[in-house]
């Protein structure tokens, strides 16, 4: 059967995934996906929440519909080799050395997901960090050294009860979700009905004969695909009004946030959401309040200092 491989992950191209329109509720974790894309210099995305509360359907999903293949995954195990690379000793001993990429660069242009990411090595983290907020990867190993630029988009995810991040290393995540599972009842069957019908949509798609349930999601997937990029390409072309610049500035000294990290994420986020409302191309697109406490409690609920997650 013919296969896709991507990192250490193999599907079948004959089984979809979840298309990512599909997936009902959890509006904040979508929009702190869809603008971390927009914006790469957020710097990532932090979803906290318990198990069952689909935060790894929806990074896979986000995923698929971007990039057209699953997630890099980083192994809570990654060593700090696998995770930036090196060169091959075999080949070193020989003198001739060849390159041996690591996940950082397998996950260029497209997504870098770390699952439980709480339980992976402080050390580790603050590598993937640096990385992600400068853009530049650096090699030293065996008496050697490279650098090359390299841009993904970061996501972890943790659930809370089996440990904390240090307030460090939270501060450098640009957005952060608390996932909950959702309550209402009406929105609960809502999701458990459209996960039934695409189980048995899936029994019955075939390449040959595809799925009208799967392809009209899949089509839907495409139009957002679309929106999105679209949104990252104007992005620079969104002003910031001199008020608005004032108003991250006060917004984050409001809520006691450490450091200045957190007026400059505000700012960008609401570029990022703003760019993403708009739908016409070419008209002046200018950030308002109204964007700035759309994205606010994304980017300061884990830096205050009370946080805890």
């Amino acid at each position: 059967m013919d296969k896709l491989t991507n990192t250490d992950t193999i599907i079948e191209k004959s089984i979809p995934i979840l298309p990512y329109s599909l997936i009902v509720g959890q509006k904040q974790l979508k929009l702190a996906l869809e603008l971390a894309y927009i914006s790469p210099r957020i710097g990532g995305v932090l979803l906290s929440g318990q198990r069952g509360t689909a935060k790894s359907t929806a990074v896979r999903a986000f995923t698929q519909m971007m990039y057209d293949h699953l997630p890099v995954t980083l192994p809570i195990n990654a060593t700090e080799d696998r995770v930036v690379g090196g060169w091959r000793i075999d080949e070193l001993m020989k003198s001739n050395p060849v390159e041996q990429p690591g996940l950082l660069k397998e996950a260029d242009k497209s997504l870098l997901y770390i699952d439980e990411i709480n339980l992976l090595d402080d050390h580790i983290v603050n590598i993937i960090l640096d990385v992600t907020s400068t853009g530049v990867l650096v090699v030293q190993r065996e008496g050697k050294s490279r650098q090359e630029q390299v841009s993904f988009t970061l996501v972890g995810t943790m659930n809370p009860e089996e440990g904390e991040l240090r307030p460090q290393l939270l501060d450098r995540f640009g957005l952060m979700v608390s996932v909950k599972s959702e309550n209402d009842i009406k929105l609960r069957k809502s999701i458990l009905e459209n996960v039934l019908k695409f189980d048995e949509a899936v029994s019955m798609h075939t390449e040959e004969n595809p799925s009208s349930y799967i392809q009209k999601y899949l089509q839907e997937d495409k139009d957002l695909k679309e929106k999105l990029v679209k949104a990252k390409d104007k992005l620079y072309k969104v002003e910031i009004p001199s008020e608005i610049v004032s108003e991250c500035i006060q917004l984050a000294e409001d809520s006691k946030a450490q450091g200045n990290r957190a007026d400059y994420i505000i700012a960008l986020a609401s570029r990022a959401y703003a760019a993403r409302k708009s739908e016409v191309d070419n008209q002046e697109v200018i950030v308002t309040s109204d964007d700035v406490a759309a994205v606010a409690e994304l980017v300061i609920q884990h830096r205050r200092p009370q946080a805890v997650i």
